[in-house]
Parts: C-alpha cells; sequence; structure tokens
C-alpha cells in the first residue's frame, strides 16, 4: 500500500512509518520537510491523489506552558491543520480510502472516576475543545467517501520521548513520587500497541469513528508512581504537590493533575489484541528498548 503520513519524524510516526515499511508499505512523508506547511494551506492533492491511507500525526507539541501564543498555534496545528489536510484530499483524484488521525484523550476533560467510552460526552475545557474541534475536522473528510478513523490515545510508554521520558530523570533519581495527591486516573498504552492500533485502523474498515488508544486498564497516579519506581528500582515516595506543577507549568499543569478514566471498548469489540495490557510488563518493556 501507499501510506501518506504527516508527524512521520515524531515518536509515533517514525516508530509507524518503521512497521510500515517492514511490511512492504509505501511510506510518504507529508510535511513542512517536503514542502507543506499545515498551517498555510491545502495539503497537496497531487501527492495525496492515489494513496491508500493517509494518517495524520502532526500538530504542535501540547506539552509546554500555554502561553497566549501557544495556544494558538496548539489549536491552529490541529484545527487548521486537520482542515488543510482534508481540504487536500478533498481535491485528490482518485481521494484515499482512509484517513487516521491522532487525537488524545484531553477530549473528556477531567472526569474523576466516572468510566469513559467512545460514547461519553466531551469535556468543556480548553484542551478539550481543542480535541474537539481536531476531531470534527477529520471527519468533515467522510463528506468526501473517505473513511475516517480517530484515535484518541492516553499517555504513550516510550523512554525516548512523551510523557515518560520527562518522568524519568527524576524518577531515576529517587525524587519521583504521586502527583497531586495520586488518586487521579491515567490512561496510557505502550508505543507497541499505539501503533499496532494505526496499523489495524489503516488495515480494518471496521475502523471508523472514534476509538480510545489505551490500555485495558487506567490507572491511579500513584499506582503508576510506584510502578515506575519499581521498575527503576528506585523509592518513588516524594510527593508533587498540585500548587508547585502550577507554578512550573502554568495552566498546562491540568493535563497532569486530570483524571481520566478511559476504556478501549471499541477496540475490544473488535478483538484488538494488546502486546502489553499490564502495567509493570509495560513499563519494563518500555525502558528496555
Amino acid at each position: 500500500m501507499r501510506i501518506v503520513l504527516t508527524g512521520a519524524s515524531g515518536m509515533i510516526g517514525s516508530q509507524l512509518a518503521a512497521r510500515l515499511a517492514a511490511r512492504g508499505d509505501e511510506v510518504v512523508a507529508l510535511g513542512r520537510s517536503t514542502g507543506w506547511d499545515p498551517a498555510s494551506g491545502p495539503a497537496p492533492g497531487a501527492v495525496l491523489a492515489g494513496a491508500d491511507a493517509v494518517v495524520h500525526l502532526a500538530g504542535e507539541n501540547i506539552a509546554q506552558r500555554w502561553t497566549a501564543g501557544a495556544k494558538k498555534r496548539i489549536r491552529e496545528s490541529r484545527g487548521t491543520g486537520t482542515s488543510n489536510l482534508v481540504a487536500g484530499i478533498a481535491a485528490a483524484d482518485p481521494r484515499p480510502r482512509v484517513l487516521v488521525c491522532a487525537n488524545a484523550v484531553g477530549f473528556y476533560g477531567d472526569r474523576g472516576d466516572e468510566r469513559l467510552t467512545e460514547d461519553s460526552g466531551a469535556g468543556g475545557d480548553w484542551l478539550a475543545g481543542v480535541c474537539i474541534e481536531w476531531e470534527q475536522e477529520a471527519l468533515r473528510a467522510g463528506a468526501h467517501g473517505v473513511r475516517v478513523c480517530v484515535l484518541r490515545s492516553g499517555v504513550v510508554l516510550d523512554r525516548r520521548g512523551g510523557a515518560l521520558a520527562k518522568m524519568l530523570p527524576a524518577f531515576a533519581a529517587g525524587i519521583g513520587g504521586p502527583v497531586a495527591g495520586g488518586r487521579q486516573f491515567m490512561s496510557w498504552i505502550h508505543l507497541e500497541d499505539l501503533v499496532a492500533l494505526y496499523v489495524a485502523a489503516i488495515d480494518d474498515e471496521r475502523y471508523s469513528g472514534p476509538f480510545n488508544a489505551v490500555a485495558p486498564r487506567a490507572v491511579r497516579n500513584a499506582e503508576f508512581s510506584h510502578a515506575l519506581g519499581g521498575a527503576l528500582h528506585r523509592p518513588s515516595f516524594a510527593p508533587v504537590p498540585a500548587l508547585a506543577l502550577r507554578a512550573l507549568y502554568g495552566e498546562m499543569a491540568a493535563i497532569i493533575t486530570a483524571s481520566q478514566n478511559v476504556a478501549p471498548a471499541r477496540a475490544t469489540e473488535l478483538g484488538f489484541t494488546y502486546r502489553h495490557p499490564e502495567l509493570d510488563e509495560a513499563l519494563a518493556d518500555a525502558l528496555s528498548r
């Protein structure tokens, strides 16, 4: 298959590109490095024409202090960037058969202990608003006869990038621990399983609409902290107060303190098999790679 991939150089994109190439697919990177600025105009229809699938991973890093400028870049990279990608898909002849678009469990907002499935409503905070717009723009491709699957991912376990890479220095030094009391739920997924979900969404026509890309069981932050400390053979009892997080990260601290108990109901119904469904084993594997 010929697969067009945005965000191909990122943590997820690079692993997905390698997985697809290993099975014989042609992977075409699309983005600034190849002449398309997602915020400036429609994606080139000539590149998208005849592709079997488009996977959209590109977007401004959310894990930064949310200044007014950063918020503008985050929203535009997802809303405007996805809208411009769909405009390119609409202009392509022939059009791709499927668009698989990234999203995040931030869609649900801070929901305490509530068990969340794909049928649960969206949150009402700023990040949820970004995720809603991101998803709505992707789903517009359906009006052009393209199957659309949106993967709402949780914390991705990979020692080379993302949230886990940011946690490792403190935990390795023995000064990591529960954040903001540790009772909030964390929905997580091993990078290998996330890549496998993207491949399934490309290949399987039953993958349509939103899917929660998370492991079967969310854990509380305290449990995650204990498991990470255990995987590193270091203590993990140093608490991190919410006030300290807000002083360090500002409004962005909300993505660390929010509670999202998310279940992968639709992937489970379709029989998706996780290679790393349990946190202890998933962390041990992620740290060994």
